[in-house]
């Protein structure tokens, strides 16, 4: 397969990466920093090279609600917007969640609360991991560390969002939708011709009509058909955690951070056992499903987990609950939109885990 390497930013990458995963349409709005996505899709002029319709609603509200349309068609439908855009279309995506219709959102996550900052936070992830809408839902939620990975999870979390008839989240944040690194791009994939059985495309000959809704005024019906969301969700975690570990074979000590505090978190790593520290760092991909087991698993070797967050501690909580108690676990995070150094992280280590 021929692939094509290029200079982009994370922001674009995301778009070209919905072009060339044959998206069918992109509904969205303005809001920093993830704007350059949509700017990016309406310069490339995607339905001059795919047919893919891009869009910018009157608000965030009407982009949401316009990928529940697009998702009950069948369609391949993709949406960003950056942290209190992402607020606005909690009811739509638990409506998607509760129709099982497939959808991908992409959250470059913003410091919060309120309007915040449009520097570049962690504070998103109770919103998306816990269900940031109403009722007994989950997100799959895709956790890039890298412009390649803002790409290559494009594809994935389309994919993952079919395959379990469920809303798929790439939870980013603004460093990485801004920062440039080389991105190696796959040849363009064809839209999808064929429909799903579950579509809407009308009644056919010999077919009846289907009907997308997430309503059942019928208590016992109601339980039942959140008994079987349940079962999806337990299968998801059953098969489709994903992590990398980095340096943990020896670790004593163990990091745990996703997408920009990993990437910090590296040379962390580094500076702890240049002075003598057996540090690891495992770093979740999927943040739902977590990889609940695999931390619980190494804490038969460990003495302290840090969880290392660009928030006051959220993630850190999952992280508990794998350990179960059975070693120390705390939580470093700067707030506002600062990014924390390496250093900072190696003097936290020492003095809330080693030394606490």
């Amino acid at each position: 397969m021929k692939k094509e390497l290029k200079l982009m930013k994370g922001n674009e990458a995301i778009g070209e990466a919905a072009i060339r995963a044959g998206a069918d349409a992109y509904f969205g709005y303005p809001i920093t920093p993830q704007s350059e996505i949509l700017e990016y899709l309406m310069a490339e002029k995607p339905h001059e090279r795919t047919g893919m319709v891009v869009l910018q609603a009157e608000s965030e509200v009407a982009a949401i609600n316009m990928v529940y349309g697009g998702a009950a068609c069948g369609r391949k439908i993709i949406t960003s917007s950056s942290s209190p855009g992402i607020s606005l279309k909690q009811e739509g995506l638990s409506y998607i969640a509760g129709s099982e219709l497939p959808c991908l959102v992409v959250n470059v996550v913003r410091g919060g609360p309120g309007l915040g900052t449009i520097q570049p936070s962690q504070s998103d992830y109770f919103q998306a991991c816990k269900g940031g809408g109403h009722g007994d839902y989950r997100l799959i939620v895709l956790a890039p560390s890298s412009v390649q990975e803002m790409y290559d999870f494009v594809k994935l979390g389309f994919d993952l969002a079919f395959k379990y008839r469920n809303p798929a989240m790439i939870l980013t944040d603004g460093a990485l939708g801004q920062m440039m690194e080389k991105v190696w791009l796959e040849e363009q994939q064809p839209r999808m011709n064929e429909f799903p059985e579950w579509a809407t495309t009308g009644k056919k000959p010999g077919k009846e009509r289907t009907v997308v809704t997430s309503l059942d005024l019928d208590s016992a019906m109601q339980e039942k058909f959140n008994q079987k969301l349940q079962e999806k969700y337990r299968e998801l975690e059953a098969k489709e955690v994903r992590y990398e570990a980095i340096d943990c074979d020896d670790a004593e000590y163990l990091l745990v951070a996703y997408g920009t505090s990993s990437r910090i978190c590296q040379k962390s790593v580094q500076l702890a056992r240049e002075k003598g520290i057996k540090l690891g760092l495992l770093r979740p991909i999927t943040l739902y499903p977590f990889p609940k087991k695999e931390i619980g698993e190494m804490c038969g070797r460990l003495k302290g987990i840090l969880s290392v967050e660009m928030s006051a501690g959220q993630m850190v909580e999952d992280v508990r609950l794998s350990v179960d108690g059975k070693v120390k676990v705390d939580h470093f995070g700067r707030m506002g939109g600062i990014i924390p150094s390496a250093e900072e992280i190696v003097n936290a280590l020492e003095q809330k885990i080693i030394g606490g």
